[in-house]
């Protein structure tokens, strides 16, 4: 890159982030983010569907919104009503939800309208890195409450919103990840589900429910949405087609009552999503995308049981891990002596990513001796081979694992 003629150092506003690095790549054996099989990414499909909706209503184009208003396209819409009302127990209007660019854009969007620096909300002790770095970046405190294998735990939760209260705090929202929860992919029983709502009206703070991974569980099956349940009017729902059909399409979708949506809208200043992705994934889903997603949650679910034999045979017991209920991440735990953090700055010198536990956790400290790792896109091969050149990696580092690491095979 040729050096700036101009500088703007001075210029730039005082809270930005560090810079950031120039891409060169992916790592050789890339364990982090939210990519996506390639193989299973409906090609074919997409291009037949483009071509169909393109034909039959290219000339919407040159209107922004479509002839579909700023909510996005409305046969798209349509079918997220219809699929939410089959798989989540979701009853919704195709005019109670918001196409927007990406889970991402619906996040920043309910942040917009709710948050001022120095608020509070609460969310999970673990929970999606994405979630957290956006609050820090508004100057909003976050609380973070524990978690079992049932996902957020409401005596913990309602222990917080007690001593909140004590101080005079009104948190802003209680975000959780109930269904294949980001980084643990537990899915929150409907029991659970009901007693986080019954906090929510005792305590007078509403529910920002993120389903992003909902329909990756290996069976298909999952609760009903907390936004289908009582209190249904305190619930803000947030879901998305990366991890379904593919992240770089950006579209996701955001589910609220009009007093909550006219607000954001009049915040959306974006002109809207992209509209062809738009247009070629509604066409899409309505003819494919419950034939998709079982080829997909097959393809894996074969490469989480590679990865978790390859954990087995590298680290022995000395990486423990649960089997997770569905998504796209395994949430692993190394012993005491090994800090993450560290161990992702020296792992990724020998082309190996990995996301350290601790920006996944609220607290930092709870997540020190965790990493979150990204089974679906690389190959069986890739993953066998990252995670013994982990271990290696973590030997001379750390000392750990103590066995002999195989040699591979």
């Amino acid at each position: 890159m040729s050096s700036p003629s101009f500088d703007f150092a001075p210029l730039l506003h005082h809270s930005l982030p560090a810079p950031a690095a120039a891409w060169t790549g992916f790592p050789a054996f890339n364990f982090v983010g939210g990519h996506n099989d390639a193989d299973s990414i409906p090609v074919a499909d997409l291009l037949s569907a483009a071509g169909r909706v393109i034909a039959r209503e290219g000339s919407t184009l040159a209107t922004y919104g479509l002839s579909s208003g700023p909510l996005g396209y409305a046969p798209l819409r349509a079918f997220i009503a219809a699929k939410l009302a089959a798989d989540a127990s979701v009853k919704c209007s195709a005019e109670e939800v918001l196409i927007t660019s990406g889970s991402l854009q619906g996040l920043d969007l309910v942040n917009r309208i709710l948050l001022n620096p120095g608020d509070t909300v609460i969310v999970e002790q673990a929970s999606y890195g994405g979630a957290l770095n956006r609050l820090r970046g508004l100057g909003v405190k976050f609380q973070g409450v524990p978690l079992d294998h049932d996902g957020l735990r409401a005596d913990a939760l309602r222990s917080t919103l007690e001593a909140l209260r004590a101080r005079g705090v009104r948190p802003k929202y209680i975000y959780c990840i109930p269904t294949v929860q980001n980084p643990t992919a537990t899915v929150m029983s409907e029991a659970r589900r009901r007693e986080i709502l019954d906090l929510s009206e005792h305590f007078g703070v509403p529910v920002f429910e993120d389903e992003c991974y909902a329909d990756l569980t290996w069976s298909g099956a999952r609760p009903p949405a907390m936004r289908a349940m009582a209190g249904a009017e305190r619930v803000i729902h947030i879901g998305s087609f990366s991890k379904s059909v593919a992240p770089a399409l950006r579209l996701g979708y955001l589910v609220a009552d009009w007093p909550v949506m006219s607000r954001i809208l009049s915040v959306k200043n974006d002109g809207g999503a992209g509209a062809l992705d738009q247009m070629i994934l509604g066409e899409y889903c309505l003819a494919h995308f419950n034939a998709h997603l079982p080829r997909l949650r097959a393809t894996l679910r074969a490469k989480l049981d590679c990865l978790q034999d390859s954990l087995r045979e590298a680290f022995g017991d000395q990486a423990q891990f649960d089997d997770p209920a569905g998504g796209i991440f395994q949430w692993v735990t190394l012993p005491e002596a090994v800090d993450t953090s560290r161990l992702a700055q020296v792992a990724l010198q020998s082309g190996v990513a990995i996301n350290p536990g601790a920006e996944w956790t609220s607290d930092g400290d709870s997540g020190r001796h965790r990493l979150r790792l990204c089974f679906a896109h690389p190959s069986k091969e890739t993953i066998r081979e990252g995670v013994l050149r982990l271990a290696e990696i973590c030997r001379r580092e750390f000392g750990l694992p103590h066995q002999a690491t195989p040699k591979h095979r």
